[in-house]
């Protein structure tokens, strides 16, 4: 993760002399630590890169303050990291974990440091029509080899509960709304209502992301391949067409919304299309069911509530990044989707 030197906030939330002294002797490869910077960006776990005199690494913690149950677990991130390690999926190598909270504040892991880019605007304005049709198609390579994996052979086998995803996700996201909201949320309680009463089949379970996106990817610094999926906070055993779905959704907010794609000419500017995306992930993983209006209208109201609680955050002085307040007002805008996505079919 390369970070600009103008977008590195000064402050710091923890004392780093208290975080070297306890990483002292137990990373080799970053020797003796000698400077911590903040990245930018992000509205979830804080992360910072960790300079040392052998090396580098970067640190990932919870958010300080009270968060809401469940929420930035950063030691499942960890854990289905560790596990992915030697599989298909790009991870970064996981150097330490460390669940005392008097070293930074909050349980916190240290992982490999990697050099790369990541695309947060899905446009991709600097790359050639040809690099754009790369890095969507190595984003997507990476979901299928996700989906393809087995759980019990990595280990995974009760990192979440078989079966029955979309019912407990449902149940889990309106209670976040519920301890979140500060404002009228009606939409998000209609489009939650459809759900309930409209869920898909589901009886299959692999490893989902669970917030499967182009931001989340690291990029090589000189070629459109992805060398890392990060931010897995919210992974879990799934049903893989959620992670699709959510996946999905930049062709269904626009530019304004998070950095979508919806009404640009795609064709043009080598990026393809939703049908077509679609398709070579269903190619890869040999997958006979597809798509429907409940997994995108779950996804963007899924994506709603997430933002609803961001925009919580912000407004009780406890968010990781500065626009957070901005952001939370995708809230309304995602569950406005989704509610149009429910009513044009019916």
């Amino acid at each position: 993760m390369s970070v600009d030197a103008s977008e590195r906030p000064a402050k710091l939330e923890f004392d780093p002399d208290r975080l070297g002294g306890y990483l002292k002797g137990r990373l080799p490869a970053l020797g003796e630590l000698s400077a911590v910077e903040r990245f930018s960006g992000g509205q979830s776990n804080p992360t910072f890169k960790l300079i040392g005199t052998a090396g580098a690494a970067v640190l990932r913690k919870q958010p300080p303050g009270e968060i809401l149950p469940s929420a930035h677990a950063v030691d499942r991130e960890y854990r289905v990291m560790a596990a992915l390690a030697d599989t298909d999926v790009p991870v970064p190598t996981m150097l330490h974990f460390c669940e005392d909270r008097e070293i930074v504040g909050t349980p916190f892991y240290v992982m490999e440091y990697l050099e790369g880019r990541v695309f947060h605007d899905c446009a991709l304005p600097d790359l050639s029509p040809d690099e754009r049709a790369a890095v969507y198609d190595g984003m997507n390579k990476v979901m299928a080899a996700l989906h393809l994996i087995d759980p019990d052979a990595v280990g995974l086998s009760d990192y979440g509960k078989h079966g029955g995803y979309f019912e407990r996700q449902i149940r889990r996201w309106s209670k976040q709304l519920e301890l979140s909201k500060t404002r009228d949320v009606s939409v998000h309680e209609r489009v939650r209502d459809w759900l309930t009463a409209n869920k898909a089949a589901d009886d299959e379970t692999r490893i989902c992301h669970g917030d499967f996106r182009l931001g989340n990817l690291l990029y090589a610094p000189d070629r459109p391949e992805p060398v890392a999926l990060l931010d897995w906070e919210l992974s879990t055993l799934g049903h893989p067409l959620a992670d699709v779905a959510f996946n999905c959704i930049t062709y269904h907010s626009t530019p304004e919304e998070y950095g979508g794609v919806m009404g640009l000419p795609l064709a043009r500017m080598g990026v393809p299309d939703e049908a077509s995306y679609l398709a070579r992930y269903y190619e890869r993983t040999g997958r006979a069911d597809k798509v429907e209006t409940f997994h995108l209208a779950f996804s963007l109201w899924r994506f709603a509530v997430i933002f609803e609680g961001i925009s919580a955050r912000a407004k009780s002085g406890n968010a990781a990044a500065e626009n957070a307040e901005k952001v939370g007002e995708l809230s309304l805008a995602f569950a406005q989707r989704a509610a149009d996505l429910i009513d044009a079919t019916g």
